[in-house]
């Protein structure tokens, strides 16, 4: 099959303010990232014990301007997944898709992975992306191949031309209750509207959505 392909251009004179933002999600990061590394430590330990295997999993995903994104998360599933090595990270395929995710997932053991998934604690580690510019605080999802080819089609390379996100438009408009094609609609309203105030906003609105665990099993 054909791969997606890799989105090349110079910043237009109208990326330069993003230019700026990227910087201040660097350094944002950085202080977030070294304030939340006792909770991710103490998680990572946890999962370790319970899993009895890597706590952190990397998933392939399509980054920025096509490039391959290894989107490093915490392992909130283990039941059901053969054994690995052990190994710190362990890199993982493709992962799940949309409509093979279920409340009742088995592969979700206990409360604790459930904890995790569902304040977001998973995502922690994804601030190593932000730092180093693979990923920005506020856009799209990263997507798999089969993802963007599913769903996005003709979409995806529009989808590529932004970084990849933590949070973004769906996040705070539903999370995991909305269907494929609402996620799609939004995500492109983001690329194609994107603006400051409509960043700042997604941003502010994520704290309460990922403190509360709204809108999520």
């Amino acid at each position: 099959m054909a791969s997606i392909p890799v989105v090349r251009q110079a910043p237009a004179i109208n990326e330069l303010p993003w230019q700026t933002i990227g910087i201040c999600e660097r350094i944002a990061s950085v202080a977030i990232l070294t304030a939340l590394s006792p909770l991710l430590a103490g998680s990572a330990l946890a999962v370790a014990v319970a899993s009895r295997r890597s706590p952190f999993i990397a998933h392939r995903r399509v980054g920025w301007r096509g490039e391959t994104l290894w989107m490093i998360k915490l392992r909130t599933m283990w039941d059901a997944e053969p054994r690995s090595a052990s190994r710190w990270i362990e890199r993982v395929g493709d992962g799940s898709y949309a409509e093979d995710k279920h409340p009742a997932d088995p592969r979700v053991p206990n409360w604790f992975a459930r904890f995790c998934r569902r304040h977001s604690v998973d995502e922690i580690p994804q601030l190593w992306h932000v730092i180093r510019g693979q990923m920005s605080l506020v856009g799209p999802r990263p997507a798999t191949t089969e993802e963007l080819r599913r769903y996005y089609g003709a979409d995806a390379e529009e989808m590529l031309r932004v970084r990849p996100g933590m949070a973004g438009l769906w996040q705070i408009s539903g999370r995991n209750r909305l269907t494929y094609a609402e996620r799609k609609k939004l995500d492109l309203k983001y690329v194609r509207e994107r603006s400051a105030r409509m960043y700042l906003k997604i941003l502010l609105r994520t704290v309460p959505e990922v403190l509360t665990g709204a809108n999520t099993w």
